[in-house]
C-alpha cells in the first residue's frame, strides 16, 4: 500500500500569473526615465499575458519554449505558479548572431530534425507540408491508421531506404521511469539490471541487440579493433627523493623521542614551573607534528590522456557510428548569497567561463544558487546569458584562454600571440566593446532597480491615496501602509527578497524561484551565420549554449536552512529533476574555469578503470590578486601541493569546498559498488597484489548470482525517508548510477556500461518537471528525510565540505587529486589581514566542531585507512595547538624577566638535540620542496602564518567551539568578501586596509611582551654583578624566533609601505626602553635600592 500511494502521487498544479505593468499613466511616467532602457525582460505583449494552461501549450511550438519563457515560483502550502516572462528572445536577443537553424519535427514534444534524403533535402511525406521526423513517421505508420497529424489524410508510401540515417530512437517517459516497478532499491542492482530494460530518464539508454549500429547497416569492418589504453596514469615520486624523505621522518621521530626523554629526566630545579610548561608544550608539538607528517609518506603524481578520452567517447565506433559524444553529463553548481559582498560581475564572469568550457554542450548544465534571493543577482545572470551568445562562440572560434572575459581582457601578455586568423583583431575589438558595455549595464543594475522600484512604489501610493479620497474613508492616512516593493523590469513584484524587507519578501522569508535563463541546447550542432561586415563569421562555429538555470530555494521563519550546505542540497535535488547529470562540479561564485579542458581532465579519472570507486576529483585552488610577497600565505601552496598530493597516495584528498567534481551517487549516501579489505596501515607504501578480474562487463553478470548487502537493501516504503516523497527524484537516482559508470571495454572494468549508451538526446523540459523541481526545493521537503544527515552535503558544521568528504571516505570511497599543467580553476582570496583572520577562524571553528561530533576520525569505520584516519584526526585537532603555542610564545619573555631558562644550563647535550631537530626540519623542508615543486619562500610564509593564525584565530575557534558544545551558543561567521578595495589605482589596495578585530589582541600582546622582555633582559644582564649570559642568549634567541614568525602580522599593522611616520618607530623604542628601565628600578638586579645596581660608568 505504501508503494502504491507513493507511486500515484498527484502531479503539482501550475497556475499562470499576469505580467501586466499597470496603468497607462504609470507607463508614461516610467517611459521617460533612464532605467526604462533596461531590456532584460520584454514588456507585456499579447503573447505574454495570463492565459490558460491549454492555450499556453498551444501558443508555443514545444513545452520547452514555454518553460524557458516562464518563471516558476512556489513553496510550502503555496501554489506553484508559472509567471509568463521572456528573459530574452533566443533568436533575436543578440542581433549580431544568427543561428543557421534547420527544420524540425512539428509533433508536440519532439525536437528532432525532420526527414531528409541522402542529399540532405527535406522530405515531406504528406502534400500538406507537415514536417515530421523519421521516428514519428514510423510511429504513425505503425499505429495502423497512417494518418498525417497535420491534415488528417492518409500518408503515401515512402522508400525509407532513400532516407538519411535517422537519430537514435527516443524513449517515452513511461520507459524512462520504468525503474519504479522494482520492489528493491539497491545500488548494486543498478549495475546488473540490463536485460529487457531501457534506462534513459536523462540521456542514457542501454543499447539492445538492434541498437548498436547494426540497425543502420553499419559495417563493423570499417571500425578496426583498437588497442585498449588507460585514461590516467599514476606515478610515485622518484626514490632518490622519497626514500631520504621517509628516512628523515623516521630519524626525526627518534630524535624527538630521545630529546623529550632527556628533558623529562633533567628538570630545571631553579625554575620548575618554567620547565614544566615548556615540557608540556614540547610534547604536544611533537604529537601535532607527527599527525601532520605521517600522512605525507605516500605522495604520488597523476597524469591524464585527453586524446584517449576523445578516442573512446567521441570517435565513430560500431556502437556509435555517428561519433556523437558518449560522455556523461555534468551539472555545474555556482553558489552565491550576498550581491554586496559577492559582486554580480564576478559571478557573471564565472558563469561565462562555465558556459564556454570545452565539454559537449548538450551534456553540460549550469545552476546558479542565489541564497539571498536578490533581484540584482537575477538580472545580472540574465545579462550574462545574453552576453554569452557572443562570448562563447568567440571563445570557440579563436580558442580563447582563459574564458573569463574579465581575466582575458586584463592579461598583461600579448593577446595576439599564436593567433593566425585574419579576423581575430576585428572580432576581439568587437567583443571587447560589447564586454565594456556589459560591465556598465551590470554596474548600473543596482541603481536601475532602485529607481524603477521607487517609481512603481510612488505610483502605487498615488493609487491608494486616490482610492482613499474617493471612498471618503474615516481611517486616518497614517494607517495606510504601502509596502516598499522591489519591482522587476516587466512591472511585477519580485518574488524574492526586497530591498526594503517585508513579510514573505526578506532574506529568511521568500518563495522558491526557478528560471531557465538558457534553454537546453538542441541535439544537433547549430552553425552560426557568415559575416555580413558588421558581425563575426560564425559559419564554422557551433553557437549552441549549455542550459543555464537560476534557482532560489524557499526560506520561511522557523526552518533551519543550513546555510551553504542546505543551498547545495537544494541544487542537487532540482538538478536531478531537470538534467540529472551523473557528475556534479561545484564552484564558488569567485572561482572561474581557467582551463577550458579541466572538466575533461576530471572525467578521465571517473571513466577510467576503478573509476566507479572514485567519489570525487578535487582540483587545487589557485588564486589571483595576491600580493607578490604573499604576506599572509594566501596561496596556501604547502597545503595544496604537499599535503593534498600526499593524501592522494592513500585514500584521496579532503574536499575543500570548491573546484570539486562529484559522483552524484556518492553524494546520495551509497557505498561504492565494490569494496576490498585493503585498509591496512601500510597499504599505501606496500600495496597488495590484486586478484585478476574474472568478469568482463556488466551484461555478462547474472543478477541471480549477486549477493546483496543487507544494509544496502531498501524497499519503496523507505525511500521517502531517505530522499523525500518525490517520485521523479527517486527515479533519477538509478539513472544517475548507470550513466556514471565507466565503459565496459576492459576485463578489469567489473561494473561498466556498454559503449554508446549515452548518445541519446535528452528529454525536453516541460512545466510539470519544473513544478516538481519547485517542490523539491521547498523549505519543508527535507523534513523527516536523511538530507544533510547521510545524503548530500552534511549539516552541523560551518566547514560542511570537510565533513561531506569524510563521510564518503568513511563509506569506502576513494578520491583523486587532479593537478593540471594549466590551472583548472582560479579564484580570489582575502589579502587583507582582518579578512584573512576571519576566514581562518571559520575553518578552525569547523574543525573544533568536527572534533566534538560523531565525525571525529577516532570513531571512523574500518573502511577508512589508517593514515587517512590520522589525516582527518589532525583536521579536528590542529586548532587546539593554539593553547600550547601561545604559552610557548610567552616562555622566552618569562625566561628573560625571571633570569631563568627552560633548562638548567645551556650544556652540550641540549644544544646537540636542538641542532639535530632544527637541521632535520630544514632537510625535510628541502625535500618537500623538491618533490612538490613549491618554493622556499612559500614554505617560510606558511610557517609564519601558522604561528599568526595559531595565536589568534585558532584560539578564538577553540573558545567558540567549546561554547557551542557546552553552552549551546550558535556560531555565526562572516562571509568572505570578494570585492576589491576602493583604490582603483592600486591592485593590492586591500592589503593595506587596517580593520581592527579582537583576534589581533593575542599576537599583538606577544610582540609587545617579547620586545620589552628583550630590552629588560639585556639591561638586566648588563647591570647585574653576576650576569647569566647563557640564559640571556637562550631567551633572546627564542624571542627573536617568535618575532620573526610574527613579522608579517606586525607589517600588516603598519599599513601602506612608506606611510608610517618614522616617529612611530622612535616612540616605540623609547617606550620599550622606559618600561625596561622602570622594571630595573623596581627590582634592582644586585639587591640594593639604587637604580642600576652596582653598575657604574667609567
Amino acid at each position: 500500500m505504501a508503494s502504491e500511494s507513493h507511486r500515484t502521487r498527484r502531479t503539482p498544479t501550475i497556475h499562470h500569473m499576469t505580467n501586466s505593468a499597470g496603468d497607462g499613466d504609470l507607463e508614461s511616467e516610467v517611459g521617460g526615465a533612464e532605467f526604462a532602457k533596461y531590456t532584460v525582460h520584454i514588456p507585456p505583449t499579447p503573447d505574454n499575458q495570463p492565459i490558460p494552461m491549454e492555450i499556453a501549450m498551444q501558443a508555443v511550438s514545444t513545452e520547452e519554449e514555454f518553460v524557458s519563457n516562464s518563471m516558476f515560483t512556489g513553496g510550502h502550502n503555496r501554489i506553484t505558479r508559472a509567471h509568463s516572462k521572456k528573459i530574452m528572445d533566443s533568436s533575436a536577443s543578440h542581433s549580431r548572431i544568427m543561428v543557421a537553424e534547420g527544420s524540425y519535427c512539428e509533433i508536440s514534444g519532439c525536437n528532432s530534425r525532420m526527414m531528409t534524403n541522402r542529399q540532405g533535402i527535406d522530405v515531406f511525406p504528406c502534400e500538406c507540408g507537415f514536417r515530421i521526423c523519421k521516428d514519428c513517421y514510423r510511429d504513425q505508420m505503425g499505429s495502423g491508421d497512417g494518418f498525417c497529424p497535420g491534415c488528417k489524410e492518409h500518408y503515401r508510401g515512402l522508400d525509407e531506404s532513400e532516407m538519411a540515417l535517422a537519430s537514435q530512437p527516443k524513449l517515452s517517459k513511461q520507459d524512462r521511469r520504468s525503474m519504479v516497478e522494482s520492489t528493491e532499491f539497491d545500488y548494486t542492482q543498478y549495475l546488473y539490471e540490463t536485460e529487457n530494460k531501457n534506462y534513459g530518464y536523462g540521456n542514457a539508454v542501454w543499447p539492445t541487440d538492434g541498437v548498436n549500429g547494426d540497425e543502420f547497416g553499419s559495417d563493423r569492418k570499417l571500425f578496426p579493433e583498437k588497442q585498449w589504453k588507460p585514461l590516467t596514469q599514476k606515478s610515485k615520486i622518484r626514490a632518490a627523493v622519497l626514500s631520504p624523505y621517509r628516512i628523515l621522518i623516521l630519524l626525526r621521530i627518534v630524535v624527538l623521542g630521545l630529546f623529550l626523554q632527556w628533558r623529562l629526566v633533567h628538570p630545571n630545579e631553579d625554575a620548575i614551573w618554567l620547565w614544566f610548561m615548556s615540557v608540556i608544550c614540547e610534547v604536544w608539538f611533537a604529537f601535532s607534528w607527527l599527525l601532520d607528517q605521517l600522512p605525507k609518506l605516500c605522495p604520488v603524481n597523476r597524469a591524464v590522456d585527453l586524446d584517449t578520452l576523445q578516442e573512446k567517447f567521441e570517435t565513430p565506433s560500431p556502437n556509435n557510428p555517428s561519433g556523437r559524444s558518449d560522455l556523461p553529463g555534468i551539472d555545474v553548481f555556482v553558489s552565491t548569497a550576498d550581491p554586496e559582498k559577492e559582486p554580480p560581475l564576478v559571478t557573471a564572469n564565472t558563469i561565462l567561463s562555465i558556459l564556454a568550457a570545452e565539454y559537449p554542450v548538450e551534456k553540460l548544465a549550469c545552476y546558479v544558487s542565489d541564497d539571498g534571493g536578490a533581484l540584482l543577482t537575477f538580472e545580472a545572470m540574465a545579462e550574462a546569458a545574453s552576453f554569452a551568445r557572443l562570448w562563447v562562440p568567440f571563445c570557440r572560434k579563436h580558442d580563447i584562454e582563459p574564458r573569463n572575459p574579465e581575466s582575458y581582457f586584463s592579461l598583461k601578455r600579448d593577446p595576439y600571440k599564436n593567433k593566425v586568423r585574419s579576423d581575430f583583431v576585428r572580432d576581439r575589438r568587437r567583443v571587447k566593446r560589447e564586454y565594456d558595455e556589459f560591465k556598465v549595464r551590470i554596474n548600473g543594475l543596482s541603481d536601475s532597480i532602485r529607481r524603477r522600484s521607487d517609481a512603481y512604489n510612488t505610483k502605487e501610493e498615488v493609487k491608494v491615496l486616490k482610492r482613499w479620497r474617493e471612498d471618503n474613508s474615516d481611517e486616518p492616512m497614517e494607517i495606510l501602509k504601502i509596502p516598499k516593493a522591489t519591482w522587476m523590469a516587466d512591472g511585477t513584484h519580485w518574488p524574492g527578497t526586497w530591498t526594503v524587507p517585508a513579510p514573505e519578501h526578506s532574506r529568511g522569508d521568500h518563495a522558491s524561484i526557478i528560471q531557465v535563463m538558457l534553454d537546453p541546447p538542441s541535439y544537433e550542432p547549430q552553425k552560426g551565420s557568415p559575416s555580413d561586415g558588421s558581425s563575426m563569421d560564425l559559419s564554422e562555429v557551433d553557437v549552441r549554449l549549455p542550459m543555464l538555470v537560476y534557482i532560489t530555494r524557499e526560506k520561511r521563519p522557523g526552518y533551519d536552512h543550513n546555510k551553504k550546505a542546505g543551498a547545495m542540497n537544494a541544487l542537487v535535488r532540482a538538478s536531478a529533476i531537470m538534467s540529472n547529470g551523473p557528475f556534479i562540479l561545484n564552484l564558488d561564485c569567485d572561482h572561474y574555469v581557467y582551463n577550458s579542458l579541466a572538466l575533461r581532465e576530471g572525467m578521465c579519472f571517473m571513466m577510467d578503470r576503478d573509476g566507479d570507486r572514485i567519489c570525487y576529483v578535487q582540483f587545487p585552488q589557485r588564486f589571483e590578486g595576491i600580493d607578490p610577497s604573499d604576506r599572509y600565505a594566501n596561496h596556501n601552496t604547502v597545503f595544496f601541493d604537499v599535503n593534498m598530493r600526499a593524501l592522494d597516495g592513500i585514500q584521496g584528498p579532503v574536499y575543500v569546498g570548491t573546484g570539486c567534481l562529484f559522483r552524484r551517487t556518492a553524494l546520495y549516501g551509497f557505498e561504492p559498488p565494490q569494496l576490498e579489505d585493503d585498509t591496512g596501515c601500510c597499504s599505501c607504501c606496500f600495496p597488495r597484489l590484486k586478484r585478476p578480474a574474472t568478469v568482463a562487463s556488466a551484461p555478462d553478470v547474472d543478477p541471480e548470482d549477486i549477493h546483496l548487502r543487507e544494509d544496502d537493501e531498501m524497499n519503496l516504503a523507505l525511500i521517502p525517508k531517505k530522499f523525500g516523497n518525490s517520485c521523479e527524484l527517486v527515479d533519477s537516482v538509478r539513472v544517475a548510477a548507470i550513466q556514471g559508470q565507466p565503459l565496459a571495454d576492459h576485463p578489469s572494468v567489473k561494473y561498466g556500461r556498454p559503449p554508446g549508451a549515452l548518445i541519446m538526446p535528452r528529454e525536453p523540459l516541460d512545466p510539470p518537471t519544473i513544478s516538481e523541481a519547485i517542490n523539491v526545493i521547498s523549505c519543508w521537503y527535507e523534513d523527516k528525510t536523511e538530507w544533510g544527515q547521510s545524503v548530500g552535503w552534511i549539516y552541523g558544521s560551518v566547514t560542511e565540505d570537510v565533513v561531506t568528504g569524510y563521510r564518503m571516505h568513511n563509506r569506502g570511497w576513494k578520491s583523486v587529486y587532479c593537478v593540471t599543467k594549466r590551472d583548472a580553476f582560479r579564484g580570489t582570496a582575502p589579502i587583507n589581514l582582518t579578512d584573512r583572520l576571519h576566514q581562518v577562524l571559520r575553518w578552525a571553528t569547523g574543525s573544533v566542531e568536527i572534533f566534538f561530533s560523531r565525525n571525529n576520525a577516532l570513531l571512523a569505520s574500518h573502511r577508512l585507512k589508517f593514515l587517512q584516519r590520522i589525516a582527518y584526526l589532525n583536521v579536528g585537532i590542529y586548532p587546539f595547538t593554539s593553547i600550547f603555542l601561545i604559552v610557548y610564545c610567552f616562555l622566552p619573555a618569562l625566561s628573560l624577566f625571571s633570569g631563568q631558562f627552560i633548562v638548567q644550563t645551556l650544556n652540550v647535550t641540549f644544544l646537540v638535540y636542538l641542532l639535530a631537530i632544527t637541521l632535520s626540519l630544514c632537510a625535510l623542508a628541502v625535500l618537500e620542496i623538491k618533490w612538490s615543486g613549491i618554493e622556499l619562500e612559500e614554505w617560510w610564509r606558511n610557517e609564519q602564518f601558522w604561528l599568526i593564525g595559531g595565536t589568534s584565530a585558532h584560539l578564538a575557534a577553540v573558545l567558540q567551539g567549546l561554547l557551542k558544545v557546552l553552552a549551546g551558543i550558535e556560531i555565526s561567521f562572516t562571509l568572505t568578501s570578494k570585492s576589491a578595495g576602493d583604490d582603483v589605482d592600486d591592485e593590492f589596495a586591500d592589503l593595506y586596509i587596517f580593520k581592527w578585530t579582537a583576534l589581533m589582541i593575542p599576537p599583538l600582546t606577544i610582540i609587545m611582551v617579547n620586545l620589552i622582555a628583550i630590552a629588560y633582559g639585556v639591561l638586566h644582564t648588563v647591570y647585574s654583578t653576576d650576569p647569566e649570559w647563557s640564559h640571556l642568549l637562550g631567551g633572546v634567541f627564542f624571542s627573536f624566533w617568535v618575532l620573526a614568525h610574527l613579522y608579517p602580522f606586525a607589517k600588516g599593522l603598519m599599513g601602506r609601505r612608506g606611510k608610517t611616520p618614522t616617529i612611530v618607530y622612535v616612540w616605540s623604542g623609547l617606550i620599550a626602553i622606559s618600561i625596561s628601565l622602570l622594571w630595573v628600578a623596581i627590582k634592582p638586579p644586585s639587591g640594593n635600592s639604587d637604580i642600576g645596581g652596582s653598575f657604574q660608568f667609567p
